[in-house]
């Protein structure tokens, strides 16, 4: 699989960055693939979207809404290009992608470009998402490296009509949006593994910022298999 680094010139465009996650919690895989994402593609901001209720996993309890908020408004408090979104919070119901985009799309200004961001694990099960051919009617898609994923293997990429443009790394929709896959960081942290070593008493040191070290410390949060919602 071919990704590359870059992404297409600017010109005088803003550019916008939605990144949504479940953040259960965040960490610092999150923080820089949302630094390398925002510099291969000069994004103006990168919008943390925490998702309230995530439709694909329900199947274990997640931390509360509360919770993920301020674990997320603590890690990016520092980078003035990153900001975090309440868009699905307010909204009643699963938090549906479709609605989130479209809800920024409407409210674009004049010479702005909205991307939407998404790991390579997620773009590759994308077919199980809530009218996912529209998503890529509505913005242009970035689809960052997951170790394992290879997205170039994603049937969504034959079925929805996309065509190469460069050498393995943009693919133009029929709508006329574009597809971009960049390779980041390889960085073997996830959140599955951050609550296994909160509950197994492990230093959460070099994985999360020291801020969500502390909020994590502070409330007793994954100490538990169960969680209230």
């Amino acid at each position: 699989m071919e990704m590359d680094r870059s992404g297409p010139p600017k010109g005088n465009e803003r550019r916008t960055g939605l990144f949504g996650g479940t953040f259960d919690p965040i960490h610092l895989g999150h923080l820089r693939c949302a630094q390398e994402v925002k510099e291969a593609f000069d994004l103006s901001q990168v919008i943390f979207i925490l998702a309230a209720t995530p439709p694909h996993k329900l199947d274990r309890p997640i931390i509360s809404t509360r919770h993920r908020w301020n674990m997320v408004k603590e890690a990016i408090a520092d980078n003035p290009c990153f900001t975090l979104s309440d868009v699905e919070i307010r909204r009643e119901g699963a938090s549906y992608s479709i609605e989130t985009i479209s809800s920024y799309h409407r409210d674009l200004k004049e010479g702005e470009k909205l991307f939407f961001i998404l790991g390579a694990d997620a773009f590759c099960e994308i077919e199980t998402w809530k009218d996912y051919p529209q998503l890529f009617t509505v913005c242009d898609f970035i689809v960052i490296s997951r170790p394992n994923f290879d997205p170039l293997q994603a049937p969504v990429l034959q079925s929805e009509g996309f065509t190469k443009e460069d050498p393995g790394d943009r693919f133009l929709h029929p709508s006329g949006h574009f597809l971009y896959l960049l390779r980041v960081t390889p960085i073997g942290i996830s959140s599955t593994g951050i609550r296994r070593v909160v509950r197994e008493g492990r230093s959460l040191s070099y994985l999360v910022p020291k801020e969500v070290e502390k909020y994590i410390a502070r409330e007793g949060l994954y100490r538990e298999v169960k969680h209230s919602l």
